[in-house]
């Protein structure tokens, strides 16, 4: 799928800006693995815009809104123990929010 146009207004995040996701839904379709699940990353870049796909899956009109590239450190995600690479993750911004 292409991305749709872009619209007058800007992304709501920036790359390198630092960002956290939201609590992933406990029902119904998400494309937020649960393991990004209240995360702390960083944007690396704007995607597009595309209808958020929970919305289309349960059969909702879906507006358009910014995909992100977010990069994790393995350390925010498992721990410690985890280190030496990052995760990837392309999010719909309605699963993110400014990192406190």
């Amino acid at each position: 799928m292409d991305p749709l146009p872009l619209p007058s207004l800007p992304a709501r995040f920036v790359p390198g800006q630092r960002v956290r996701t939201r609590a992933a839904r406990a029902t119904g379709h998400t494309r937020l693995p649960h393991f990004l699940s209240e995360r702390q990353g960083i944007i690396e870049r704007v995607q597009g815009f595309y209808p958020l796909a929970d919305d289309r899956a349960e059969g909702r009109a879906a507006a358009p809104q910014a995909i992100y590239c977010v990069v994790f450190e393995a350390r925010e995600l498992w721990g410690d123990g985890a280190s030496g690479f990052r995760v990837s993750a392309d999010l719909w911004d309605a699963y993110l929010e400014e990192a406190p």
